[in-house]
């Protein structure tokens, strides 16, 4: 369906001769209001206020570094000189890779500090997708990871009800093409709710909510990447996000099993221990018994 609309401007402030994009300042904006979410929860949870702050000066940069060098190496052809694989002022930044690195250093940090990986996990996930709700719209004010053409029928049934200063940034070349960042966003945001859910209401074993968290979001992925016409492949026919989110919804439910296998899931959300739990039951049907 063909279009005449104009894009956004893709400078979110001119600091003298410095433009500041929208892509990195909502990426940054995402990050912030995650980091506020993550160290009220891991107040309320016994870890100290200034946990994540920390932790952040160190996956933050992880998180970047590991993004862009996951989308080079897929990329590779594209890029002439090493000044060119650092520029992210276009965009090219791989959720996968962040997350893998961030991973990384979160692991070593808490080991580090002696505090449970899987605790910071579960208090984290939800701000991880917060993060990538509003990172796409990153995404969106560069007009990248969108989707095929869309047909006359599809605008007409569907796409008609988007917001037009939606669909006018997703004008490329003269056509409508299907605004997949906002796809995304919505699942992620869905999943948000989900895993608040879990963590006030459910309050399920540790380890539970990330691994939820990753299974979620790799399962929505799955099918919007198949949508996009910007894919990273790693063969012909082979969408690399696509491999990856399933090697990840196979790997957190093996995860899920071998903790639970393992007793390694003996403690719920809250902290609160199963064992101790069962030992004072045992032990009130012990003095029930005497009695």
């Amino acid at each position: 369906m063909y279009c005449t609309a104009e894009p956004y401007d893709r400078v979110f402030i001119n600091l003298g001769p410095f433009p500041v994009y929208w892509y990195g300042f909502l990426i940054m904006l995402g990050a912030l209001i995650g980091l506020i979410v993550a160290q009220r929860e891991a107040k309320r949870l016994g870890l100290h206020k200034d946990f994540f702050i920390d932790l952040l000066v160190f996956a933050i940069p992880a998180a970047i570094i590991g993004a862009r060098m996951y989308y080079v190496i897929f990329q590779w052809e594209h890029y002439d000189s090493f000044l060119e694989m650092i520029d992210i002022r276009e965009g090219g930044l791989a959720i996968h890779g962040a997350l893998i690195a961030s991973l990384i250093v979160t692991y070593f940090y808490t080991k580090k500090k002696n505090v449970s990986f899987w605790k910071v996990a579960d208090i984290a996930a939800p701000s991880i997708l917060i993060g990538q709700m509003l990172g796409r719209w990153g995404n969106f004010m560069n007009q990248e990871a969108y989707g095929g053409r869309v047909s006359e029928s599809a605008y007409n049934n569907v796409l008609q009800y988007i917001p037009d200063w939606i669909m006018n940034q997703m004008c490329v070349d003269g056509v409508y093409h299907h605004p997949t960042f906002l796809y995304e966003s919505l699942w992620s945001m869905l999943g948000i709710v989900l895993l608040l859910f879990l963590r006030y209401k459910v309050n399920p074993r540790r380890g539970m909510i990330f691994l939820g968290y990753v299974i979620w979001y790799s399962f929505g992925r799955f099918f919007i990447e198949g949508m996009r016409t910007d894919s990273l492949y790693i063969a012909p026919g082979l969408r690399t996000a696509q491999v990856i989110s399933i090697l990840l919804i196979l790997g957190s439910l093996l995860v899920l099993y071998y903790r639970h296998k393992k007793g390694h899931d003996d403690v719920l959300y809250d902290g609160t221990s199963l064992k101790n739990n069962q030992s004072k039951k045992n032990g009130s049907k012990k003095k029930k018994k005497k009695k």
